[in-house]
């Protein structure tokens, strides 16, 4: 009987792999390069890597979880195949109008452009056909419009194809016969339906989502075929293979290529779970995460140990109302590029040299100089990257980062110094917008800092951002991997219907909760999970009436009466003055309007132990593997270097020092302090403090 399960995230340079045996609590972790050219490459190497070193065979497997970022990076890079729409007649034109409101930054400028629709105007059919917002049917759904858009866009070759009507999320009947004549008019086409991508309100975004949904399946199914392909050819036995979704859960990779939306915040959402749990062992309710990779760095808010969730997000240009953990993406990983602005000036990221060729100092044909290279230039991370099993080319590194100093007339400390505080204001803006933005007091946070490149600057967020402090997790470049491991199997299933609160039809809103409920129950049979095991939980989503956008608030459990509708709505008041410093609570001219009603159905796995390991004697010192001349804001310096597999709690250490481990590296810089707690954080402050 086997007992290895294995968390596996690939990122966009490397492929974090971490084995758990269930039966001794053993957790190993390693890391491989990402393969670009076929992730499954990277994937396989890294299971094979971790079994050896848990030794372990492929016998002993009993799932796997993967993080992936194929849906994001397609979105991000607009790497979209020709799509198809058909939505209601009349509303050929909703892509275009979209909000009527230019991003933030820009305000009324001239020099916004508007980007292209996701459709163009001649891929767009219209049918016949119209839903109220109760779901009663004004106009009967027109065949012969159904028709004729299924034949024009199949003679056009367009094979992926959104359906939108208006109003389905009440009733979808009309969408169900359009996919009915599509089966038939063109059975080959790749196809998602609104009533079954998000079943709420809000036409524009619906619509969207809806399309990015299509837009996204050919490719996420075919990777997640041919990863699964190789999983079974390499395990005697069929094993689950999960894919982690971006509300905090996982889903059978059968399942997620018919919702492979739910995918777009895979890699982070793991992250962030990861960090919360050990941040809550550690004694953290409040913590911010700061997930630092190759080519970006993911940011988000955990609150009593759970990262808040958010409908509101988006991906790149794409917003999407799926449940997402709230993360904020910058470009500022190791291998954003460091240029020379038209106007002289030194910009870093958001391109990034990625895996292949990746930074310069990899000596793989990379001529852009990266945050990588700044890093190795100024001293703070070692000659090499995982043990010795990567070499890093100094030289190569210097003539990059020499010839931008060049450029701006700087000496090459102060331009790699540069590149590196522009990295730092880009991930301490960003910690500003899930913050800031949000009615939080940064100030009342500690940051967890993890992934390769997320502990190399945290000295720098602390003063930028007046941080309480910051915990850097064992194993840090490990962490979302990790996280894989600790998410429980998770759908989210929503149904709008818009009533008053004075008005509102209790029946009816045991009714919805009823069939959301049994939908979750159904994919949670589907998934193996015995009825005695699930989990539901209900929340639901309400404004003033008047206001364009919801508060989310948890619906409690027991009979739906006007005390509990009392009670959901007294929680609304309270998180409404949270979030916006005020409420209507008692003012009877301020009706409270119900909008969405949610079900997320659970379905619990085992969470790997966070052990206290045993307190040393004290003596940093035995941990110290000897010295480099490091450049932090000034001269060069002698800064002794420690191994972090050899501190233990209890060890405390004065900046500036230098902490390796294989995967990642922290650099403490003068005036701050690292303590080494029980389960073998280090929790680094001023040294002041």
């Amino acid at each position: 009987m086997g007992s290895i399960r294995i968390g596996i995230d690939t990122g966009g340079t490397f492929t974090d792999v971490v084995a758990l045996d269930e039966i001794s609590g053993r957790i190993v972790t390693t890391k491989t390069p990402s393969t670009p050219s076929d992730p499954a490459d990277g994937f396989m190497n890294g299971i094979d890597k971790v079994l050896k070193l848990i030794g372990a065979d492929s016998t002993e497997i009993i799932s796997v979880s993967h993080g992936t970022t194929v849906a994001t990076n397609q979105l991000l890079e607009e790497k979209i195949d020709e799509l198809g729409f058909i939505t209601t007649e009349g509303y050929e034109f909703i892509l275009e109008i979209a909000r009527q409101s230019v991003p933030d930054g820009y305000g009324n400028s001239y020099f916004w452009v508007k980007p292209p629709r996701l459709v163009p105007a001649d891929l767009v059919r219209t049918v016949g056909g119209r839903m109220n917002s109760r779901g009663e049917e004004i106009r009967p759904f027109n065949r012969d419009d159904a028709v004729a858009a299924a034949r024009y866009l199949k003679q056009r070759g367009i094979n992926t194809l959104g359906v939108c009507f208006l109003h389905s999320y009440a009733n979808p009947a009309h969408e169900l016969a359009m996919r009915e004549v599509l089966r038939v008019e063109h059975p080959d086409a790749v196809l998602s339906i609104s009533s079954e991508v998000l079943r709420e309100y809000r036409e524009y975004e619906r619509s969207i989502t809806t399309l990015v949904d299509a837009a996204v399946k050919p490719r996420v199914a075919r990777y997640i075929a041919n990863i699964k392909s190789r999983l079974d050819t390499f395990t005697a036995d069929l094993i689950p293979f999960y894919v982690m979704k971006s509300n905090g859960g996982v889903l059978s990779a059968d399942e997620v290529v018919h919702q492979p939306i739910t995918t777009v915040l895979s890699g982070p959402a793991a992250g962030a779970l990861g960090a919360a749990l050990i941040a809550q062992r550690a004694g953290f309710d409040r913590v911010l995460t700061c997930d630092g990779g190759g080519t970006s760095t993911d940011v988000s808010v955990v609150i009593n140990g759970e990262p808040t969730l958010t409908t509101e997000g988006s991906v790149g240009r794409y917003p999407s109302k799926i449940p997402m953990i709230d993360v904020v993406t910058v470009g500022a990983g190791g291998g954003s590029i460091a240029w020379i602005s038209p106007e002289g000036t030194l910009k870093v990221g958001p391109k990034s040299a990625g895996a292949d060729p990746g930074p310069m100092c990899y000596g793989k044909g990379g001529t852009a100089p990266t945050i990588t290279d700044a890093h190795l230039v100024l001293g703070r991370i070692p000659p090499h990257l995982l043990g010795g099993e990567i070499p890093l080319q100094l030289s190569a590194a210097e003539t990059g980062i020499a010839d931008l100093a060049q450029r701006i007339g700087r000496t090459l400390e102060d331009c790699a110094t540069g590149i590196l505080e522009i990295s730092a204001w880009n991930q301490a803006n960003a910690l500003r917008q899930i913050t800031v933005k949000r009615g939080l007091d940064v100030r009342d946070f500690y940051l967890t800092t993890f992934g390769g490149s997320g502990s190399l600057l945290l000295c720098r967020l602390i003063d930028i951002l007046s941080l309480a402090g910051v915990i850097v997790p064992l194993n840090p470049g490990n962490l979302s991997a990790f996280g894989l491991l600790t998410v429980d199997v998770k759908n989210d299933y929503v149904q709008t219907s818009v009533a008053q609160h004075g008005d509102l039809d209790l029946n009816l809103v045991e009714q919805l909760f009823s069939e959301l409920s049994q939908k979750a129950a159904i994919a949670l049979d589907k998934e193996g999970f015995a009825r005695a095991s699930h989990q539901y939980r209900r929340t639901a989503d309400l404004r003033y009436f008047g206001q364009a956008y919801e508060v989310r608030v948890d619906c409690p459990s027991g009979e739906i009466n006007l005390g509990w509708a009392a009670r959901v709505a007294e929680n609304f008041h309270s998180e409404h003055e949270r979030l916006y410093g005020y409420c209507f609570r008692g003012d009877p001219r301020q009706q409270v309007e119900w909008v969405n009603f949610r079900v997320s159905g659970i379905g619990p796995i085992r969470r790997p132990e966070v052990l206290e390991m045993l307190v040393g004697d004290g003596n940093h010192e035995r941990a110290r593997s000897g010295d480099r001349q490091i450049w932090f804001d000034g001269p060069r310096i002698t800064t002794p270097i420690y191994s972090r597999a050899l501190l233990a709690p209890g060890d405390q250490i004065l900046g500036p020092a230098i902490i390796e481990e294989f995967g990642s590296t922290i650099p403490i810089h003068p005036g701050f302090k690292v303590r080494i707690d029980a389960f073998g954080n280090l929790i680094v402050t001023k040294e002041s403090e």
